[in-house]
């Protein structure tokens, strides 16, 4: 987790320097295309937009009979779109064009222009757009001119208005057509259907009691039927009870029949008016023989004569009235027989008309359908015509455009943000791409990476010259670092003479070799420079010492050593100057006299430094590397080509010399912030400013460019 963390911070750092350090690409790239920005909006022509704000109802369709409300929706995202697309197409924008002569208003030539060019100019000009949530559309129009744009904007929210007013009510005309139409359908059907219901019904013999606005059919036939029933069962009852009463009659005779006549119900005035004297002298003869009268007794014989001319009189009335039950139940079984007759024929007629019934039936329902679909329509109709007469808002203005007093365009705030943010991208992303085209050393992985050598210290931008300054200056640390670094690495003591190259001119060289060699005389060593740059000495100019006699005048004379080597004036380091210069430099270099001088020097002094030229401008540095002990490479940072690192390393290698290491120089710890690890020295000695003996005033090394020298 830690690892990915650190990986992650060490990337932004990555990106952060290389922001700071070509802050100055960013800064110029953001200042043209700000200050671009600026002069482009500034002469940019001010366009004016002017908008009318108008309400757009939903688009009807035709009428139908059956739907009274209208199709379509302005939450519909498709209607809206619609309407969009309506108002930018010719059959709205050519009446704009005509109406306000455009083709003559936006001619140049004094011709009119085509009218297919001012529908394209004057589209480009038209913005259609919807306020959300609301019915509300925006029509807006852009121009150099700002009554152009608001008369533009009203006359196309006019045309379109009329235009939508217009095919609304050619679209209720139509419905209106259409619906009378069908109700002249729907009419004729229903006549045809109600002629068909009269036929059945007739041919039926049905007359319809439950009237036309019910679907049922309720006939006379069967109500008739019904009572031919009643009737004959009434009858037939009577001819039953009558039959029942005759038979009992002539079953019971004499005294029996007298005696059942109150069960018999016979309503007869006479049988009422005997019977009860009959029963009397019934209950008188019972009474006389419980008595004790004989049979034969006066007034039990008188009381039976009596009682035998009652039954007398009561079978004669009886007799009577059993002929008029006969007669009766004749006649009711008469009847009965004619009814019987009858409501055969009818029932048999009612099973015939049953069949046609169910035609009369659906006869019936089709035409209450059809005269209810005639009522609706009917109804529509009526309230379509009232639709019609009202007046019409398809499209209503809420809102006209007026003059816009100030202008629309160009946005001076948002053009000149997106060109400060344009800037600032661009800036970032060339930066970035110098990076990514930067093929010099920024890092010490690189030299590593691409040598094979480690580094031997990092020296900050504006080092002094440690000779000019105070032994305990902060510049001196980090040539501390490098001769600490000089000692541990080199195998053995013997190998005392070093030599500093470079790839190429101004990458500090002599500088370096100069102040480490100050270092090391501070340090105790008996200290030897040879200045052998015989191309562009600088050895002596540093140190302010003559070079009148030097390497060169040695090499080529019988001169001693000590006739050649100077005071530096600095406490055990001696100076040789180069001398000179020979027209010829590689020859007195590559000699055995030079050979013999080396190993004579490495056993006079502790370190002999030798300066050289660039190693792949001249020859000479690859004679020195082959014939000192060590060789320092130093590197100049963000200069050199890592592709270039690879040569200086064979020219040295092919001449058999060894390299010790490089020196990074020149780094700017600032804004190479990875570096601040290998120079916190300075942070050392600025932290306690009260311990710090005074100094001289530091003498830069690029001084030396004011004083006509070249640092190497």
């Amino acid at each position: 987790m830690n690892v990915e963390t650190t990986e992650v911070k060490l990337h932004f750092l990555d990106y952060w320097r290389v922001i700071r350090i070509r802050a100055g690409i960013i800064i110029l790239a953001f200042l043209l295309v700000f200050i671009t920005a600026g002069v482009v909006t500034y002469f940019t022509p001010k366009q004016y937009t002017s908008a009318v704000t108008m309400e757009v109802q939903p688009e009807l369709s035709d009428i139908k009979i059956f739907d009274r409300g209208a199709e379509g929706s302005f939450g519909d995202p498709r209607f809206a779109m619609t309407q969009f697309q309506i108002i930018q197409r010719s059959e709205i924008l050519y009446p704009v064009i005509e109406e306000m002569k455009l083709q003559e208003k936006w001619s140049t030539t004094g011709q009119p222009i085509p009218k297919q060019g001012a529908y394209g100019q004057l589209l480009g000009m038209l913005r259609v757009q919807d306020v959300r949530n609301t019915n509300l559309i925006e029509i807006s129009i852009t121009s150099h001119d700002p009554q152009e744009a608001a008369d533009m904007a009203n006359t196309i929210a006019s045309v379109y208005q009329n235009r939508r007013i217009k095919d609304q009510e050619s679209i209720y005309s139509k419905g209106l057509a259409q619906i009378q139409e069908e109700m002249q359908k729907l009419e004729r059907k229903a006549v045809e259907a109600f002629s068909e219901y009269n036929r059945l019904a007739n041919a039926a013999g049905i007359f319809d009691v439950a009237g036309l606005e019910s679907d049922s059919v309720s006939g006379m036939t069967m109500e008739i039927l019904r009572s031919n029933v009643g009737e004959v069962d009434k009858v037939r009852a009577t001819v039953s009870a009558l039959r029942s009463r005759l038979e009992n009659i002539d079953k019971l005779k004499g005294e029996e029949l007298m005696r059942a006549l109150p069960q018999l119900s016979i309503n007869d005035p006479t049988v009422s008016k005997i019977l009860p004297l009959f029963q009397d002298a019934e209950a008188a003869e019972v009474g006389l023989i419980q008595s004790g009268l004989g049979p034969k007794h006066p007034d039990l014989m008188s009381l039976r004569a009596q009682k035998a001319v009652y039954v007398q009189q009561l079978s004669d009335q009886i007799g009577s009235i059993r002929n008029s039950f006969r007669i009766n139940l004749q006649i009711a079984e008469s009847e009965l027989q004619t009814l019987e007759e009858k409501l055969t024929k009818r029932e048999a007629s009612e099973r015939n008309t049953k069949s046609l019934t169910s035609d009369v039936v659906e006869a019936k329902t089709r035409y209450v359908q059809a005269k209810r679909i005639m009522d609706t329509a009917s109804g529509r109709y009526q309230t379509a015509l009232m639709d019609l007469s009202m007046p019409k808002s398809a499209a209503k203005i809420w809102h006209k455009a007026e003059p816009s007093p100030a202008p629309s365009k160009p946005l001076v705030g948002r053009n000149m943000a997106v060109g400060a943010l344009a800037g600032l991208v661009i800036g970032i992303m060339l930066a970035f791409f110098i990076e990514y085209l930067d093929t010099s050393v920024k890092t010490l992985e690189d030299v590593e990476s691409f040598l094979g050598v480690p580094v031997l210290a990092v020296i900050p931008q504006n080092i002094h010259l440690l000779h000019k300054v105070s032994s305990d200056s902060p510049d001196a640390e980090a040539y501390r670092i490098l001769r600490t670094n000089i000692e541990f690495n080199r195998k053995s003591a013997d190998a005392n003479a070093i030599t500093l190259v470079s790839g190429g001119p101004g990458e500090g060289k002599s500088t370096t070799l100069s102040n480490l060699a100050v270092t090391c005389a501070q340090g105790g060593y008996n200290v030897l420079i040879v200045d052998a740059d015989l191309r562009r000495p600088v050895q002596h100019s540093l140190f302010g010492v003559p070079n009148n006699i030097g390497l060169t005048n040695y090499l080529t004379s019988e001169l001693r050593l000590e006739e050649v080597i100077r005071p530096s004036g600095v406490e055990n380091l001696s100076i040789m100057p180069s001398g000179i210069l020979p027209s010829d430099a590689v020859g007195i270099l590559n000699s055995q006299r030079m050979s013999d001088m080396i190993v004579d020097l490495k056993n006079r002094f502790d370190i002999i430094f030798f300066d050289s030229p660039p190693i792949l401008g001249v020859s000479d540095a690859s004679v020195l590397a082959s014939e000192v002990d060590l060789t320092v490479i130093v590197v100049q940072h963000r200069r050199f080509p890592r592709a270039m690192l690879q040569r200086v390393k064979q020219a040295v290698q092919n001449v058999g010399g060894t390299i010790l290491g490089v020196v990074l120089n020149n780094v700017d710890t600032k804004h190479d912030q990875g570096y601040e690890y290998y120079t916190s020295y300075y942070n050392y000695y600025y932290s306690s400013p009260k311990t710090r003996k005074p100094q001289a005033a530091p003498e830069a090394a690029g001084d030396l460019a004011a004083r006509g020298h070249d640092e190497y």
